[in-house]
């Protein structure tokens, strides 16, 4: 007898587009469905973690079958495509910079935390060099320019012609102080703005070439569960007929949304939900069998507003950065058959004020008008201060001197215009005041603490000593007029995009989806933003993709039956 709820087709659409997930249907034997697919391993969402668990699986011997509620490529491939990479990789060797698998550790240590377990963090170090290399093998190239190997930047992202570069905290004195100082961003090299297509059009030609079939438009609504097993066996989904009137439209409809999302993302979520109900109404029932595990790969939850505002509502106000498949619908599965989320509350929200260069010489502030954070470090970390500890508000406090040449740069440096445009309109705008008291009081901060921020800013800066440890060569004294730019998180003209980092509790080992008892699910694995990871504590540039990288590859080796131990390796 089969046991079920409801299937979700008869349920409205959500206001966003987001996914419904049932609860799981329970089986007798998988005789008593009808399945339309059968593989040994099925991974469910076709991003860089998916891609790179159905590349492993099958180069495993497992036949491999990927089902994607959209066209693929998830918020991959609309990143700037940075990998996280050191160790000692030949783009490094070839720039004179020395790493180790020790050094890349000991910075990494103070990013992870105690998101995974101190072998976790060092299999993953120990196995960078090995990843850059096999994602070139697959024909990603990270190659800098040769005149250009002496230009390694700290910036929110690098020019072309630069793709190797410091990502993250590595130079911050409090990180320095532990470990050597490297840049460790590989930029996959690409003809456009972003490379994160680049990287990501690698991995989906890897997956041609090794004949895994892409069942696209394809949602995946509930999970298949023996009972008497207590094992995952496959999956339910909702598929819109290939070439169909309907399915032209839905794909019609997303593309929409997609390319509208950080213009006017309300438009983009009506757009979403018109595209769910046409798959509600159209999309025909299909159930898929996987002979070894499904792997869940579709992502974070960033754009599900009800998990984000139950898990981590200091971090509505930003805007969300990812794709329309970001809505947690891997997490729910797994929590539909008695798997653990972990991390839900870790967001990473993203306040650059690198590039302009000049800007990190300001001063940031709070509503009380007191400094609170290191200018100089990686933009989610000053981000996620913001929305943790200041409730979403802070302004960059320049003066005339700083303000002159960070407009020079934005006009005439070389920046992205996705950088320079919102740095210029916001330096525009800025209000001004002669004196500390009087900026203060034109944008409603206490005049007083707004003072004495500056003059104890000054004092340090004076003596090259910074009570927040900004290095001495961004300490400059600070001298009216003084500008208030406004970098609050919810300031739409000038972005805070965030993400989510938490997910589902995984074995370490092999990428297993686990119970509250630590024991693992049977049948089921989890990889990149869907589980925790590398990244489930701290953000900086190129770490998930480099988690949902290897985690992908860790997951599709050991569903396909590859040793727990082989597929940490």
């Amino acid at each position: 007898m089969t046991t079920s709820v409801p299937s979700p087709h008869a349920r409205a659409a959500a206001a966003d587009g987001t996914l419904s997930i049932d609860s799981p249907r329970i089986i007798n034997g998988e005789s008593e469905l009808h399945w339309d697919w059968r593989c040994d391993v099925l991974v469910v969402g076709f991003g860089a973690a998916g891609a790179s668990a159905a590349i492993a699986a099958r180069e495993s011997g497992a036949r491999t079958l990927i089902v994607e509620r959209f066209d693929g490529g998830g918020a991959t491939a609309r990143s700037g495509g940075i990998v996280y990479g050191g160790g000692g990789t030949e783009q490094q060797r070839r720039a004179g910079v020395h790493d180790t698998p020790d050094n890349m550790f000991r910075y990494l240590q103070q990013e992870s935390g105690d998101a995974v377990s101190e072998g976790a963090l060092r299999r993953f170090c120990d196995d960078s060099r090995g990843l850059i290399a096999w994602l070139e093998g697959i024909g990603v190239s990270f190659d800098t320019d040769a005149d250009k190997l002496k230009l390694l930047p700290k910036t929110s992202y690098p020019k072309n012609g630069t793709y190797l570069y410091y990502s993250g905290n590595e130079a911050v004195k409090e990180y320095a102080a532990v470990a050597e100082p490297v840049p460790r961003g590989h930029r996959a090299r690409g003809a456009g703005l972003f490379s994160g297509k680049t990287l990501f059009d690698r991995l989906r030609a890897r997956v041609d070439a090794l004949g895994i079939r892409v069942l696209q438009q394809s949602g995946v609504h509930r999970l298949i569960v023996d009972r008497s097993s207590q094992t995952v066996i496959g999956v339910e989904l909702r598929q819109l007929p290939t070439g169909s009137r309907a399915a032209q439209q839905h794909r019609k409809l997303l593309r929409r949304a997609e390319a509208v999302h950080n213009v006017v993302a309300a438009w983009a979520d009506r757009l979403r939900a018109r595209a769910l109900a046409i798959e509600l109404a159209e999309a025909r029932t299909v159930f898929v069998r996987a002979q070894r595990g499904v792997v869940l790969t579709t992502g974070g939850f960033i754009f599900n507003r009800a998990m984000v505002a139950e898990h981590a509502p200091r971090f509505l106000a930003p805007a969300r950065l990812g794709a329309t498949g970001c809505d947690g619908s891997g997490i729910r599965l797994g929590l539909s058959v008695g798997a653990v989320g972990a991390r839900l509350d870790k967001v990473s929200a993203w306040r650059f004020i690198n590039p302009p260069t000049h800007w990190p010489e300001g001063i940031v502030v709070n509503a009380q008008g007191e400094r609170f954070c290191n200018e100089q470090v990686y933009g989610a970390r000053l981000g996620v201060q913001i929305c943790e500890h200041q409730n979403g508000r802070a302004w960059l406090i320049l003066d005339r001197r700083a303000r002159r040449a960070a407009i020079r740069e934005a006009l005439f440096g070389g920046l992205w215009a996705f950088q320079s445009v919102p740095a210029l309109l916001l330096m525009l705008r800025a209000p001004r005041a002669g004196t500390a008291a009087a900026l203060a009081t034109r944008i409603g901060l206490p005049p007083e603490a707004l003072q004495l921020s500056i003059e104890r800013y000054n004092d340090g800066a004076r003596r090259k000593q910074d009570a927040l440890g900004k290095s001495s060569a961004l300490l400059k004294e600070l001298n009216g007029p003084y500008y208030a730019l406004d970098i609050s998180a919810g300031n739409r003209g000038f972005p805070c995009p965030a993400i989510t980092l938490g997910g589902l509790r995984v074995n370490e080992a092999s990428g297993a989806v686990i119970d509250a008892d630590g024991r693992d699910i049977g049948g089921l694995y989890a990889a990149g933003r869907t589980a925790v990871g590398i990244a489930s504590n701290s953000y900086i540039s190129g770490l998930s993709i480099a988690d949902c990288l290897w985690s992908g590859r860790r997951a599709g080796r050991a569903a396909a039956g590859v040793d727990a131990l082989q597929a940490a390796a």
